[in-house]
């Protein structure tokens, strides 16, 4: 991860201080919490816990407009964030956001309940000032939580670039690319030399930052150079049949993915699935988007519990990565059946520039 005296644009805040209130995850934290709060106020104000229980269910209205509305405008103002200029966004203006949005969502709302008699319903008590107070505290407090969880994922980044570069650069994947390549150059010096750059490519792309971003299209080229490579020294071993469904041209370019997402699925699909197979063991790949959701499940022969362990590693570092940038909008299964090693994943489809 880039220190804090790394060189930082000058054109654009590099850090997002403000919540991603468009995430599914961040949504359900805020309204559980927010929810627990005013539950445990109404029965502590009330006379008793069934008193308590129907004031906050009469003012749950109230509660839920003003946490939805205060988080689809952080949501709007977070998007954008990246197209202003730093001095436009530091890091204190960020924060002070976060405040002063849902306190002047809750005023509006508020007011707007405690001016029609028929809605006032529980919450009597509560007035415009005191809201928009309660939902300042609450705004204030959740930024915070946010930002110092964000802050306690990057240890967990930092060990899933190392573990990412100990699982890719593997010492006798390089060994037998080399030596595929050194038995090709006099006899087929074209494809020794195609064999290099994808190399190369594939070496370039592996020393990235984990954090960085690609398109669906060019992770899947990635994953052919890799599996170019490893076709000159498996040969027919190595079969992989490639399934697209609601996939097209438009998706390809534009759909946003974690780059080294794919390709190290395939890596263990071939290294626990082809490897230790005297006779070709076909790998599947499954890509298809349905609800504006892309799921990609990789196929592969089990050859045994003594095996997977391995794929432990590569897993839980796609893992850690989908959980930082999704949340819970994202998921890795994996399963054996019929003599197979199933994984499935599924993460958001977040649409770039053409």
């Amino acid at each position: 991860m880039p220190s804090e005296t790394a060189v930082r644009k000058p054109d654009r805040p590099t850090d997002i201080l403000i919540p991603d209130c468009c995430n599914l995850g961040v949504v359900l934290r805020v309204l559980l919490a927010v929810n627990l709060a005013v539950a445990v106020g109404s029965l502590l104000h009330a006379s008793g816990w069934r008193a308590g229980f129907l004031s906050f269910v009469e003012g749950s209205m109230m509660v839920e407009l003003s946490c939805l509305w205060s988080l689809f405008a952080l949501c709007v103002l977070r998007r954008m964030l990246p197209r202003l200029p730093a001095a436009a966004a530091p890091a204190w203006a960020q924060r002070f956001a976060c405040v002063l949005v849902p306190a002047a969502v809750t005023a509006a709302v508020v007011h707007f309940f405690v001016s029609v008699e028929w809605l006032r319903g529980g919450f009597e008590y509560l007035t415009v000032p005191r809201g928009a107070l309660l939902a300042a505290l609450f705004g204030g407090l959740m930024q915070h939580y946010f930002e110092l969880r964000t802050r306690a994922f990057s240890p967990a980044l930092v060990e899933a670039r190392l573990q990412a570069l100990q699982a890719r650069i593997r010492p006798h994947f390089l060994f037998n690319s080399l030596n595929a390549v050194l038995s090709l150059i006099r006899g087929e010096p074209r494809r020794a030399e195609a064999a290099l750059e994808d190399l190369a490519d594939l070496f370039r792309v592996l020393m990235s930052d984990p954090r960085n971003m690609t398109t669906l299209d060019k992770e899947l080229r990635l994953c052919e150079q890799y599996l170019a490579i490893e076709k000159l020294r498996l040969g027919e071993r190595l079969q992989v049949e490639w399934r697209m469904e609601n996939i097209g041209e438009d998706v390809l370019r534009r759909a946003q993915m974690p780059v080294l997402l794919l390709q190290p699925l395939l890596e263990n699909a071939v290294h626990y699935g082809v490897e230790p197979a005297s006779a070709p063991a076909p790998i599947r790949v499954e890509i298809s988007r349905a609800l504006e959701r892309i799921e990609v499940v990789v196929v592969n022969a089990w050859h045994g519990a003594a095996v997977v362990p391995g794929n432990q590693l590569a897993l839980q570092n796609i893992r850690e990565r989908l959980q930082l940038l999704y949340d819970v909008e994202s998921q890795l299964a994996t399963s054996v059946a019929n003599g197979h090693f199933e994984v499935r994943l599924r993460f958001p489809y977040v649409k770039g520039a053409a």
